[in-house]
């Protein structure tokens, strides 16, 4: 487990910096506390859970685990609106964005079982279902990923260049579907929130926010492996969904209040990790 801790290791720094500054400007702009500690919470339901993905997922695991994605998307069709947008699925007293949850995981999934055309299937769905909830933020995310996974898949070049062409034109669709939710300073604005208190702040946590999106990168490569096939996309997606925030009212993950992009980025590096373990386990474990 050398390699895979790690990976684990360099995540887990750089992301607990990155949610601890995300508590620190909230408590600095008079957040209640009850709100941001759900944050270093989830930080740590987060590492649970990638520490026994690490240990016992395997390949097979990989493909139920795109599959249960896809169920939840679907989910989150059914779950309580917000001005007509589906993204959340009210489990409590807890609002889940199921895809900031479960899409880390999906690419990792999706990269490990690249062969498969019913991952494809799984993958193209995803994203259909990311239109019509619609959300334009994570169909960008999950797209530059997929896109990145196909051009490097085991098929022809047309079939790649269409799996490629088909996210693309997905998430062109996305953007022309109408987003009325306005932003959460706490949420969406944390970055400007930060700049307000003072702009060393801000810089700080955007340095931190595109380090930690890197990480799998440079976790898989201090764990002997070459950083590419499945830690390039995973990385890819957790910096696009960050950016993604320039362009609209979308969350920012791990600085603004929010459990699901905190547990869920988890998710996706514990299942790289997991296809980092050394032996014929990642490969056909179960």
């Amino acid at each position: 487990m050398q390699g895979p801790h790690r990976l684990l290791l360099v995540y887990g720094a750089l992301s607990v910096a990155t949610v601890g500054l995300g508590c620190l400007i909230c408590a600095l702009a008079d957040v209640p506390a009850s709100i941001w500690v759900r944050n270093l919470i989830g930080w740590g339901v987060g590492l649970v859970a990638a520490v026994g993905l690490a240990r016992l997922a395997g390949k097979r695991t990989a493909t139920v685990l795109l599959g249960l994605s896809a169920v939840l998307v679907a989910a989150s069709l059914f779950g309580p609106p917000q001005q007509g947008v589906h993204r959340w699925l009210a489990v409590g007293p807890l609002s889940i964005n199921l895809a900031l949850l479960m899409l880390p995981m999906a690419v990792v999934a999706l990269g490990w079982t690249r062969e498969r055309a019913s991952s494809w299937g799984l993958a193209l769905a995803i994203l259909g279902l990311l239109v019509l909830q619609p959300d334009a933020s994570q169909a960008m995310a999950f797209a530059g990923a997929v896109a990145l996974i196909a051009l490097r898949a085991p098929f022809s070049t047309p079939v790649r260049l269409g799996l490629a062409g088909v996210a693309a034109a997905l998430t062109a669709f996305s953007w022309l579907r109408p987003d009325p939710l306005a932003p959460v300073p706490e949420v969406e604005e944390i970055v400007a929130l930060a700049f307000s208190i003072t702009p060393v702040l801000a810089v700080a946590v955007v340095v931190l926010i595109a380090a930690t999106s890197l990480a799998p990168m440079l976790g898989t490569r201090l764990a002997g492996a070459r950083p590419s096939g499945i830690a390039v996309p995973l990385s890819v997606h957790l910096l696009l969904t960050a950016g993604m925030t320039l362009f609209g009212a979308f969350p920012m993950p791990l600085l603004g209040i929010g459990m699901s992009p905190i547990v869920g980025f988890w998710l996706g590096v514990g299942l790289l990790a997991a296809q980092l373990r050394p032996g014929p386990s990642p490969a056909s474990g179960s």
